[in-house]
């Protein structure tokens, strides 16, 4: 949900700023997502005068500009067609950055003429889609003022993420009235807001629209009302400039006002085209096979559940999800059809589904809006109408009954404390529930006789429900409401008690397998991400695809239940990079979902710089394969892998360099773990530049250690010092070191205790195809040292070993 700062003002009354603005929605419940204002990017930018115009001598299609933008003339050349000697525009100085496409203006040579700047126009601005031409503003625009201001574009955007519940925050007056009840400022009476004297039903003596319902189940309202002699054009400065500061593109005054009360007032309204109908409107079920071209320009098979608007020629709506195109307004439309139904949020929420359409009147719709706001926003509408397109309108249909009933709940102030901890007023909570349109009616309380005696009544509250809070079911729901407004920071944090003595531990060994993982990453420098299990069907597709595809999902990049824990973690790189995070070691502990179950898995990605540059280096240096495979080995050993008996495979997933990455197996087909450099096309697709090393461990692959006993065996050291001794051999290049290492290390089991490779070399004095590999053996002597005999007997061991693989004792 998207609006400007002014927007929201027009109906709450109050001098705060943007800052408390935000912090007060954050405390009422309503998470602000983001916030910007284009007039930060727009600074740089000034009104400026074009003083001559002349043709440039090298090209036919460019021009030399004398510029004036307060400071002067500069020399610009430019490509417009419509610049001209005496045209007012906007005039990007050198050093200012182009909003379209981020690229700086600098004073540089075009075609051999110096250009100091650029002449803008709308697109590059990012203020509409224009760019046949420069802006062209009013001749009396003050020239060197910095657009932005001039043009009223210092006025942020705000942000805020509604939940399912708050069907009420869907328009702006909504959210006014939340800020209100925090104490934010005074809500505005809507029809001061409207500059109209009273929200009466506009009626006018011509015939009234020939509507009906004949689904009350999916359509229980269908209010109507006809304007005639209308003017469709552009719609005025105010509305259109409201609409495109949140996104929305202006397409005409008739479908603008529309989308205006929609977001404003959270009521979509639909506008027909009477020239367009066929006898009477109706509200009715589709017939299975029944199609509809909807106003995206794709086609609908409707079936007999789903709810449309039709006359006796065609459908010409999907009942509050989208409407027709045949029927919409255009240019030339001189009378319409204002519809303002009450549609069923489940059949709402059904149809969309089945369709796999959404629009913003279905997500408003699929909440619930308000059952008791026909006739004002039908009002609301006709006045817009009569307003800026003229006509005279018709006495009103109302048909069908909104489902408007009163309900009340019995409430306890004393449930605050004892459902959310805090203890508020009585009189607050009643000054909170009545701001927020809950009328409060108080019985009891007193003293009354019964049977000559005094006895004291308890005291209760009925509190009303406001037609626009369907969500509101219960005591609870009430303290809810009182507890957010009040502030959830006045809280207190209260612990529960907890029984004497040692609490038996509860953790299963896979979570401690987990909570082990998660500590040994975070102490090597890595940093814990925590992302959504749901990814994008393009993501999913990038490692392999997924199993699992939600029906009806938040958004289209929340598509699919990930089979991969790296879509989320290279998003997230891609943040940080994108926020200048020199060098990025990201790590998380969750759940990959296949159609067998969920698996345990730990991922790693690091970019950017291992080290950054210095005097001694000269250059930074980037993460290699190997820098996550030691990452990968020490998670997992803690995870409690056996890392001395895993085998180095070649063969890792498709997201991974083919030449720079590998897996480790214990034995062919348990794969524990799989890293190495990331696909050049896989970080592409992500946007990430440069070397990216990346790994996943699969928790759930390390076999369970066996039940043994309560206790270990005592840590007993050698009596003896450890013998090492170094070998290098001439291998065919072919072979992996590692299966090199695992040969030597099997020589002498009893004996060898640890072999590793500290060298390798290929070059002058190793034959071609051939590579030197130098290992380090740690022999290790039980109850008396190793006679010479003995360590030749292993030595010879370790060579045999070597050549088994088609390796010899380098020389």
């Amino acid at each position: 949900m998207k609006f400007t700062l002014s927007w929201l003002k027009e109906h709450l009354e109050t001098d705060a700023s943007l800052d408390t603005v935000l912090d007060t929605l954050t405390r009422v419940g309503l998470e602000v997502e983001g916030v910007d204002n284009p007039a930060e990017k727009l600074g740089a930018f000034r009104i400026a005068k074009v003083l001559t115009a002349a043709p440039h001598p090298q090209a036919d299609k460019l021009q030399v500009l004398s510029v004036d933008a307060g400071d002067g003339p500069l020399q610009v050349v430019c490509g417009a067609p419509n610049a001209r000697a005496g045209l007012v525009g906007v005039f990007g100085m050198p050093g200012a950055t182009v909003p379209s496409n981020g690229m700086v203006l600098r004073v540089a040579a075009i075609r051999g003429v110096e250009s100091n700047g650029m002449m803008c126009s709308f697109r590059e601005l990012e203020l509409g889609e224009d760019h046949d031409g420069i802006i062209e503003l009013a001749a009396d625009a003050p020239v060197g003022q910095v657009y932005a201001d001039w043009a009223g574009l210092d006025d942020p955007v705000i942000d805020v993420s509604i939940t399912p519940n708050r069907q009420d925050c869907m328009g702006v007056r909504g959210i006014a009235r939340d800020l209100a009840a925090a104490g934010l400022g005074t809500l505005k009476p809507l029809a001061q807001v409207y500059r109209m004297e009273s929200l009466a039903p506009i009626a006018g003596d011509g015939a009234a629209p020939d509507v009906r319902t004949d689904d009350p189940e999916g359509c229980p309202a269908f209010y109507a009302q006809n304007v005639s002699g209308v003017t469709n054009g552009a719609a005025p400065k105010w509305m259109a400039d409201k609409l495109k500061a949140i996104g929305q593109k202006p397409i005409s005054v008739l479908v603008d006002i529309t989308n205006f009360v929609s977001i404003d007032l959270g009521r979509p309204l639909h506008v027909y085209d009477r020239a367009t109908l066929t006898g009477p409107l109706i509200a009715r079920l589709a017939k299975d096979g029944e199609q509809v071209l909807a106003l995206n320009g794709k086609t609908y098979t409707l079936d007999a559940s789903m709810t449309v608007i039709a006359d006796d020629a065609a459908v010409h709506d999907i009942g509050g999800i989208m409407g027709g195109e045949h029927s919409g307004v255009s240019d030339t439309t001189t009378d319409v059809l204002i519809e303002c139904a009450y549609f069923t949020p489940e059949a709402i929420a059904r149809t969309g589904q089945k369709l796999a359409l959404t629009s913003d009147a279905r997500q408003r719709f699929e909440r619930g809006v308000d059952p008791a706001f026909l006739d004002d926003a039908l009002a609301i509408a006709t006045k817009l109408v009569l307003d800026h397109c003229g006509g005279k309108p018709s006495a009103i249909t109302r048909a069908g009954q909104p489902p408007v009933t009163s309900r009340s709940v019995s409430y306890d102030p004393a449930y605050a404390l004892a459902l959310a901890g805090v203890d508020v007023p009585k009189a607050t909570q009643k000054a909170i529930l009545e701001s927020l349109g809950f009328p409060v009616t108080v019985t009891g309380g007193g003293t009354e006789m019964r049977d000559g005696m005094p006895f004291d009544t308890p005291e209760g509250w009925s509190v009303g429900v406001p037609s626009w809070r369907r969500d509101i079911d219960g005591p609870p729901d009430i303290v809810e409401e009182v507890v957010r407004i009040h502030g959830l920071d006045n809280v207190p944090s209260t612990p529960l008690p907890r029984a004497p003595g040692v609490a038996k531990p509860t953790a299963t060994q896979a979570q401690l397998v987990e909570r082990r993982v998660r500590r040994t990453a975070a102490a090597r420098g890595l940093s814990e991400a925590i992302n959504w299990s749901f990814i994008s069907e393009k993501e999913a597709a990038a490692v392999g695809g997924g199993d699992w595809t939600l029906a009806n999902p938040i958004s289209e990049d929340m598509k699919v239940m990930r089979p991969s824990l790296l879509p989320g973690l290279l998003s997230a790189t891609r943040r940080n990079a994108d926020r200048g995070a020199a060098s990025i070691r990201l790590f998380e502990v969750g759940r990959r979902y296949f159609a067998d179950g969920e698996r345990a898995t730990t991922g790693i990605v690091m970019a950017g710089e291992k080290t950054a540059r210095d005097w001694r280096s000269g250059k930074a240096q980037a993460f290699a394969a190997h820098d996550v495979k030691a990452e990968v080995m020490a998670l997992l050993a803690v995870a409690g892998a056996p890392t001395a008996n895993l085998q180095a495979f070649g063969e890792a997933s498709g997201a991974y360099h083919p030449g720079q990455s590998g897996t480790l197996r214990l034995g062919p087909k348990t794969i524990l773990a799989e890293y190495g450099v990331l696909h050049p096309a896989m970080a592409k697709q992500f946007g990430l530049s440069g070397t990216v090393v990346a790994a996943e461990l699969f928790l759930d692959a390390i076999p369970g250690k066996r039940k043994s006993g309560f206790m270990r065996a005592p840590y007993a050291p050698p009596a003896l010092q450890a013998v090492k001794r170094d070998f290098a051999f001439v291998v065919p290049e072919t072979l992996e070191a590692d299966a090199l290492v695992r040969a030597i290390r099997g020589a002498d089991k009893k004996a060898i205790v640890d072999a590793r490779l500290f060298d390798v070399f290929s070059g002058p004095g190793v034959d071609a195809g051939m590579t030197s590999l130098a290992v380090e053996v740690t022999l290790q002597p039980g109850e008396k040292s190793f006679t010479d005999e003995e360590l030749g007997a292993i030595s010879a061991a370790v060579v045999k070993a070597a050549e088994k693989l088609g390796g010899t004792l380098r020389g």
